[in-house]
């Protein structure tokens, strides 16, 4: 896995839910069939009310209308992101709309699990409040070593706390690839 990603940062607010990442009314698409799994990532985040939309701004969509991927490779959460339902779909459909990390303040955990446990993305979590100093739009630079993000439009550093043991999991795609390349569980 790369240990620099860089992208455009989509800036949401606190308690954003899994029902808002991925409404219910879209899962019944099937995950494994590469035709139907790409529009989970065509309605990812179309569940956050107007006005909510690429904060503070408001109304910026995160896909646009009949694309399959979004300009925003970084989402940046407050606090309880990915709270309610246990819904496994919301890092799949993230990942699918080309977010390769969120880094939120905390998580709820079944959402920080399924994104490690599927090895959809990676969740960062900051020291500070992001969503009060990075915008929808500016270009940010993860260095996971270093345990910092730069955000080159305002030139501006902040921390972020390391991944720790999660980091391999998600490097080998999820936790059954990580068993198989350890020998925990036998290779197909």
């Amino acid at each position: 896995m790369e240990m620099v990603i860089t992208g455009r940062a989509y800036v949401m607010g606190d308690n954003i839910d899994t029902d808002q990442i991925i409404p219910a009314q879209f899962l019944s698409y099937n995950p494994s069939d590469p035709e139907e799994r790409k529009y989970f990532g065509r309605y990812a985040n179309s569940g956050v009310p107007d006005g909510q939309m690429g904060l503070p701004d408001g109304n910026i969509r995160f896909v646009p209308d009949n694309a399959f991927r979004s300009e925003y490779a970084i989402v940046i959460g407050g606090k309880n992101f990915g709270c309610g339902s246990s819904r496994e779909h919301a890092p799949l459909a993230l990942a699918e709309a080309g977010v390769r990390a969120v880094i939120a303040e905390f998580y709820a955990r079944i959402f920080f699990r399924n994104s490690v446990n599927g090895g959809y993305l990676l969740p960062l979590e900051s020291v500070e409040r992001l969503v009060e100093v990075i915008q929808t739009g500016d270009e940010l630079r993860i260095d996971l070593n270093a345990g910092v993000v730069e955000n080159l439009t305002r030139k501006s550093t902040h921390k972020i706390n390391p991944l720790g043991d999660v980091l391999p999991i998600v490097e080998a795609g999820g936790v059954f690839a990580y068993a198989r390349q350890t020998g925990m569980i036998a290779a197909k």
